[in-house]
């Protein structure tokens, strides 16, 4: 049977289960990526593993994040994890190396490989014919030790790619349309497939533009065919033994079918405050901004920057306007010194910051109070930015420079003035100063790991109790991503290796008591949440699991889940409920105690199951979708225990 890119990766690295979509399976994971955010817990995971040495083809650890240095706590974690990965085998990249995404795509990504991340843009990387997943740390950490990786068999989802991009638009807008057109669950359960003659008039970083914000949509994955093009760019980056073609059969079919003629596409903008918010950019254009940002792993490459810089070349930004420009790897940041593009930027009036994540994760570059910021970042959630009332607009480099130039949000397409045309370097920069290899095993093993105050190992997690009876703490509505259960930006990430601090955080923006009232509800057996929709969207981190976990709670009970989100859940004990009558949400409140008895053998024989609601003479049905081995590893109270009592047996 002719099979698409998606099925051929699958098929390849398929260990256990079947190819049914919403079937579990169990997939061999070639290499891994963590960054510092999240890659702190997965060393110490590893450790408490006792790993001798990563299995994988490729492991490498990033710092990217946290970059600022105000104290000592992000240099301590950043030398935590250099010990990290000289002992345990895994390739470093220091600080200033810049963003993971783009630095893997140019040092590691290979055509036909899988890929696992602990950070939800991994998907990023299926530009280079790559199946690339975002995940949670400990199911990185067990990838690293060689375990597969389980995940729902995705549907594949097919959009056929005609036409050009018309000057004035670029990838951005692309990805921006599929928001525009499904919003952000409509990937959810599927992993989206591009091909058709339209592919090949994007580039390699195009494609990791639109594959970043596939994340956006809840997908699973997102995968652009290894084609002459993957090719000419693993050769500008002097890997082109690296290269394999990877295509899809004549005759491949997809279980979901799209459409997009790249020549209708105009200029797009995300309102705030979801990235599937979008509108054509003349429906709001003259709306006033403060703020107009370039950068981050969602417009990596380097015509991003040329573009803007042509852009602005012997012009100046309007008074008033934080022009922020944010570079995303050394090598490609070296190259548009090279090219004189950065001087362009900077006798505009643009400020430079160092190659990371920065701004994009709320560490630096805040926007000011009631003022509006147009970004080329991947997420505008609530307060991700760090300005708590924040107002950020997501685009691309083409508006986010216009609107620069004028002050106001521009339709690229009305300056007066050419579409500048660029082209990469003919010889791109390669720098791997920054990037460490792995050290030879035995080298590593006489490596000591150094922890320093701030890192707290994680604590012990009791089993499942069999009987509950908790309160509802919160009760929300649809889409609560997890910059809103746990806050990323420069005042919290900081305590990312450090459980009880970090913990304090624990849904402040919707809810300051909650850390409060949750930490009263521990001796006497936790809490329950109640959400709507896509609850749990956006980033990787497990700390929005893990934190709430740490301060009793036992139950989220949803409408439904993000997938990333919903196995972190699991991963750390907590379960994942959702209602079997969605009517039933409206009937719940803030307060009420939900009492299930048996609970034990209710997950183990069947999915779907009644709890109570004490005092109200009142039954919910409820639903689960785990797994058999997920119901042993919510019964052991997590996988971390989960995965001891099977070492012991072993």
């Amino acid at each position: 049977m002719p099979l698409n890119i998606t099925q051929k990766l699958i098929k390849d690295h398929l260990v256990s289960g079947e190819m049914i979509p919403g079937a579990e399976i169990g997939l061999k994971i070639d290499q891994t990526l963590t960054q510092d955010a999240t890659g702190t817990l997965v060393m110490l995971e590893l450790e408490a593993m006792e790993l001798d040495r990563a299995k994988t083809e490729a492991s490498a650890q990033y710092v990217d994040h946290n970059l600022i240095q105000v104290d000592s706590k992000n240099p301590d974690d950043h030398l935590f994890l250099q010990s990290a990965t000289r002992r345990f085998g895994i390739h470093f990249s220091r600080p200033g190396n810049g963003v993971s995404h783009p630095v893997h795509m140019q040092r590691l990504a290979k055509p036909g490989k899988t890929l696992l991340g602990s950070d939800s843009h991994t998907c990023a990387n299926g530009c280079m014919g790559m199946l690339a997943m975002g995940a949670g740390g400990i199911d990185v950490a067990l990838a690293i030790a060689g375990e597969p990786f389980y995940v729902k068999m995705p549907k594949v989802w097919g959009v056929k790619l005609t036409g050009k991009l018309p000057d004035w638009v670029s990838a951005k807008d692309v990805i921006l349309e599929m928001l525009r057109r499904h919003d952000v669950k409509g990937g959810v359960g599927r992993v989206i497939e591009y091909y058709g003659p339209g592919v090949e008039t994007l580039n390699a970083m195009d494609r990791h533009v639109i594959a970043n914000m596939g994340a956006e949509l809840g997908a699973t994955g997102t995968v652009f065919p290894s084609d002459r093009e993957i090719k000419r760019f693993l050769k500008d980056q002097d890997r082109e033994n690296d290269w394999m073609e990877l295509v899809a059969d004549k005759g491949a079919t997809y279980d979901i079918h799209e459409e997009i003629d790249l020549s209708e596409i105009e200029p797009l903008i995300a309102k705030p405050s979801s990235p599937g918010n979008v509108v054509p950019v003349s429906e709001i254009a003259g709306t006033p901004i403060y703020q107009s940002y370039i950068g981050s792993s969602a417009n990596p490459g380097f015509r991003d920057f040329a573009v803007a810089a042509e852009m602005v070349n012997g012009r100046h930004i309007a008074d008033g306007i934080s022009f922020d420009i944010n570079p995303t790897s050394r090598q490609m940041l070296t190259d548009l010194v090279k090219e004189s593009h950065i001087a362009s930027l900077l006798q505009s009036g643009a400020r430079l910051h160092q190659a990371g994540c920065n701004g994009c994760i709320g560490m630096g570059q805040a926007p000011a109070t009631g003022r509006n910021s147009l970004r080329t970042t991947p997420r505008n959630f609530p307060g991700r930015s760090g300005t708590t009332e924040d107002s950020v607009f997501l685009c691309s480099p083409e508006t986010a420079a216009a609107s620069a130039l004028t002050g106001k949000i521009t339709d690229p397409r009305t300056l007066d003035f050419a579409y500048p045309k660029v082209k990469d370097p003919n010889k791109p920069t390669i720098d791997v100063n920054l990037l460490d290899e792995p050290l030879p095993f035995e080298e590593a093993k006489k490596v000591e790991l150094q922890k320093g105050p701030n890192i707290a190992s994680i604590p012990q997690m009791d089993a499942l109790p069999d009987h509950l009876e908790l309160p509802i703490l919160l009760k929300m509505g649809n889409n609560i991503s997890t910059d809103e259960i746990l806050a990323g930006g420069a005042r919290v990430l900081p305590y990312r290796s450090n459980l009880p601090e970090i913990s304090k955080f624990t849904f402040e923006i919707i809810d300051d008591t909650y850390y409060k009232r949750g930490k009263e509800t521990v001796e006497k057996g936790g809490h329950a949440i109640v959400g709507g929709f896509n609850y749990g969207q956006g980033s990787s981190r497990e700390h929005a699991a893990l934190a709430p976990r740490y301060i009793g709670l036992r139950v989220a009970l949803v409408k439904d889940f993000a997938r990333i989100h919903w196995q972190n859940l699991v991963n750390f004990g907590v379960l994942p409920l959702t209602f079997a009558n969605e009517e039933d949400y409206d009937t719940l409140n803030q307060g009420d105690v939900l009492e299930i008895s048996g609970l034990k053998n209710k997950i183990k024989q069947g999915n779907e199951f009644t709890i109570n609601v004490k005092g109200k003479n009142q039954q919910i049905g409820v639903k689960h979708a785990l797994s058999e081995r997920q119901v042993e590893i919510m019964l052991k109270g997590g996988i971390i225990n989960w995965v001891k009592d099977r070492q012991q047996l072993a």
